[in-house]
């Protein structure tokens, strides 16, 4: 460094006694081309910045170097008075970066050796990793995989120097999604990650146990199985090879060809971002899993074994033996089968050649042309005109295009949309931007197909952002859902805190040769951050109201019998739910007196309309009490050190039991902090007798704060009523109550009470209780459904 000081020195010496000072007090010596800088030459800044290299018309442009003040330094290409090209980067803290550039900003491929000693080899993107890449930490831990601006996001491999492997979906630096993790000692996880904690059902492999081969996740480096030197030894070449290319583009100017050069005045000293030091935390690798899974230390058990389990941010909360028989039918390709379609999901990406693919192009058109064509028109009231058989919109999309449509990728078709004016109506009622609207479901991203179809042969579609679900008619529903189109809307209107399924448009696609698709647009009432960890589809019904264990995974919409809580709510928000409303605080509960016939009037409604088989839609996120989360760090750490630690965090811990337990916070709507709200929600918030009787939103620790509204982000504790025979086997010291957010709505409200509904009543009743099925008449089965539900939700004494 100081040797740079003194080669400054003499260089500002000889500038200032041999070169031309310019009017703004810089100083240049070269060559020129009439009055500007032209050809090699060296230029100081009055600032102290040094350049010495290339220039074309006044542009730094070529080869060259430059040095700081504060003694970083760059040698590379220079283009349009930008660092731009390849070049090598030596900040202050002694890092260095080699690789390529764009406009002052690391862009392309390059390798990073940070002043710590990590190292990121793999692609840029204005000044971040972006896309393909290698991290390797200082202590050893290794990461490959997909980065976004910055952090490991999408797939991955993160390698810790114990010789734990965790191959899994990323977000913002955090392990999220499906994946499995290989430890050192041979045992393996297959399951689900949520912001770096295991969350939900997985499953774990003792070692020495038989485990599933073709179980990557990402697409790049994996290391089981005795593959680790093959992939990484690839790795290695391909990164390599990339880097080669670059290195021949540098050397034969060919990136004189690839990039255009840009005109840009340049009148200071180059400033460009230099994140040089911004290394990753070494909090992101420092943790590997080893203790994270606490298989049983038995020396009597059989070390074959494989084990269900179920976590909730991060704490074990259920174990229990696989079933030897469903081992035996998953092991070999069948198993390897399951794993491909878990780690897929229980949804598919639509892409081209997917035969959903040109019916959701046709799909996106529609709805782009049609809500496109009814924005413009000025907002107001419905008329009874609006809701009328002439109340369509009818289109031809020829492929060549027309006079009126755009010309398309997809087939030609037949587009109608049905009451326009009174679905861009509900629309604005649930604060639904048109061009919002457009972009989440017709935008340059793929609809998501559902991988199961309903009981109905329905197929459903979910928007990429997974505000909307689209769903297919029968001609039936279609016809029952404009008849009772008027009074759905006098009724979502009239109560804002409606339960019932919000619809947001209904079409009809015909293809030729006669082929017609009806749609409905609605809100997903499960659009949230928070993990769903239980679902469940209740009707108040028993017969035929349970799922057979072989076919549940955590992907399953559980039933009636299947379910094993009760629900404790807050008073007034249960009061909100159902009737019974207190008379006393009347003047407390004024604002939310409508609301509180919420269940009770959406069935009034469902009845008037004859509708049956209609069912609540209740999704459950389970929280990890946090007494619970500082036992099992406290076991983590004593496992790892060799120590029991069933009794030494007993110990440790005793205190912890008087302390707050729950897994939320509650806190005044009022106070500072922006708060997460529900998709389409428009009612009015309830009160909390726990929060004084005021608005209150609902605080997470370690994930954030959310709204509270009736039917969505509903804090409530729930509470093991029954022996669940169907879901789960728990021992002695399962915990049996948790505390959990709720989302519910009533759904499928499309189905009338007509003459084959009465015939299967009649049928049905001649071998089971008329009283358990479903089919009964729409009077019944109201009572029924809210009976039900007050179980469900029983009263706090």
């Amino acid at each position: 460094m100081r040797g740079l000081q003194v080669v400054s020195f003499l260089v500002v010496l000889l500038l200032q006694l041999r070169g031309n000072t310019l009017p703004n007090g810089d100083i240049y010596v070269g060559s020129f081309d009439g009055l500007v800088p032209h050809g090699p030459g060296k230029y100081m800044w009055t600032d102290g910045a040094l350049y010495d290299g290339e220039w074309d018309k006044s542009k730094m442009t070529g080869r060259g170097l430059i040095q700081w003040p504060s003694g970083a330094s760059y040698e590379g290409d220079f283009r349009g008075g930008f660092i731009d090209g390849a070049g090598t980067f030596k900040g202050v803290d002694g890092s260095v970066y080699n690789g390529s550039w764009r406009m002052n900003k690391k862009h392309g491929m390059g390798t990073m050796v940070y002043s710590n000693s990590d190292t990121y080899e793999g692609f840029w993107n204005e000044g971040l990793p972006d896309g393909f890449g290698k991290y390797t930490w200082a202590d050893g831990n290794v990461y490959i995989g997909r980065w976004k601006s910055g952090k490991m996001n999408g797939s991955g491999v993160m390698q810790w120097i114990n010789g734990d492997t965790l191959d899994c979906n990323w977000l913002n630096g955090l392990a999220h999604g499906k994946g499995y993790c290989k430890y050192a000692s041979g045992a393996c996880y297959i399951g689900t990650w949520d912001r770096g904690l295991k969350d939900g059902h997985g499953t774990f492999y003792q070692p020495g146990s038989k485990i599933p081969c073709n179980l990557e996740v990402s697409d790049c480096l994996t290391s089981h199985d005795g593959t680790s030197a093959s992939s990484s030894s690839n790795e290695k070449i391909t990164i390599g090879l990339l880097f080669l290319l670059q290195k021949l583009c540098k050397n034969w100017r060919l990136c004189r060809f690839l990039q255009r050069p840009r005109r840009i005045s340049n009148g200071t000293t180059p400033v460009f971002d230099d994140n040089s030091g911004s290394h990753l935390c070494q909090d992101v690798s420092s943790k590997s899993f080893s203790a994270d899974d606490q298989f049983l230390q038995d020396s009597e058990v059989d070390k074959d074994s494989v084990y269900e389990r179920e976590y909730v941010q991060g704490v074990l909360i259920m174990e229990q033996p696989k079933n030897e028989d469903s081992r035996m039918s998953e092991s070999g390709i069948a198993q390897e089968n399951n794993w491909v379609k878990q780690a897929k999901g229980p949804m598919e990406t639509i892409y081209k050649g997917h035969r959903s693919y040109y019916l959701m192009l046709n799909l996106q058109l529609g709805i782009r042309y049609t809500v496109g064509k009814i924005t413009p028109v000025p907002l107001r009231e419905v008329r009874s005109n609006d809701f009328g058989p002439r109340a369509r919109i009818k289109m031809y999309f020829p492929c060549e295009g027309s006079q009126y449509t755009p010309p398309h990728y997809s087939v030609d078709f037949f587009w109608k949309d049905y009451c326009p004016m009174v679905f861009r109506n509900l629309r604005e009622m649930f604060h639904i931007d048109a061009a919002d609207y457009m972009m989440s479901i017709c935008g340059g991203d793929s609809l998501k197909e559902l991988s199961s179809p309903g009981k109905s042969g329905s197929i459903f579609y979910l928007s990429q952002d997974e505000r909307f679900v689209i769903k297919t008619l029968r001609k039936t529903e279609l016809k029952i859902l404009l008849k009772m189109l008027p009074k759905y809307y006098n009724h979502v209107k009239a109560y804002d805190n409606t339960l019932i399924t919000k619809f947001f448009g209904v079409h009809r696609i015909t293809l030729k040769p006669g082929r017609k698709v009806r749609f409905v647009v609605m809100g997903n009432m499960f659009c949230t951050e928070l993990r769903i960890h239980r679902k469940y589809d209740l009707k108040g019904s028993t017969q035929g109201r349970s799922t057979k264990k072989q076919n549940i995974n955590e992907n399953t919409t559980l039933k009636d019998l299947d379910l094993s809580y009760v629900f404790h709510v807050d008073k007034p928000w249960r009061e909100a739910l159902f009737r019974q409303i207190a008379t006393f605080l009347l003047l407390f509960f004024l604002n939310i007196l409508l609301s509180s016939f919420m269940i009770a009037l959406d069935c009034m409604f469902l009845e008037s309309q004859s509708i049956i088989d209609y069912s609540m839609l209740l999704g459950i996120h389970f929280r990890a009490p946090n007494h619970l989360k500082s036992i099992a760090s406290c076991q983590n750490a004593l496992e790892s050190s060799g120590i029991s630690a069933e009794t030494e965090c007993s110990v440790a811990l005793h205190h912890e039991e008087t302390s707050s337990s729950k897994g939320f916070l509650l806190v005044a709507a009022d106070e500072p902090g922006p708060a997460v709200r529900g998709s389409h929600i428009r009612g009015s918030m309830v009160r909390a007798a726990e929060g004084g009787y005021e608005e209150v939103d609902l605080v997470l620790p370690g994930t954030g704060r959310f709204r509270v509204q009736l039917g969505v982000n509903m804090p409530a504790r729930a509470r093991k009523g029954q022996e669940d025979r169907n879901v789960e086997i728990e021992n002695g010291d399962t915990i049996e109550e948790y505390d959990v957010v709720l989302y519910l709505g009533i759904i499928d409200i499309l189905q009338e009470y007509n003459v084959s509904k009465r015939v299967e009543h009649a049928v049905k009743s001649l071998k089971f209780d008329p009283l358990s099925i479903s089919a009964v008449d729409p009077n019944l089965y109201s009572r029924r459904f809210i009976s039900f539900l007050e179980k469900v939700f029983p009263e706090q004494d």
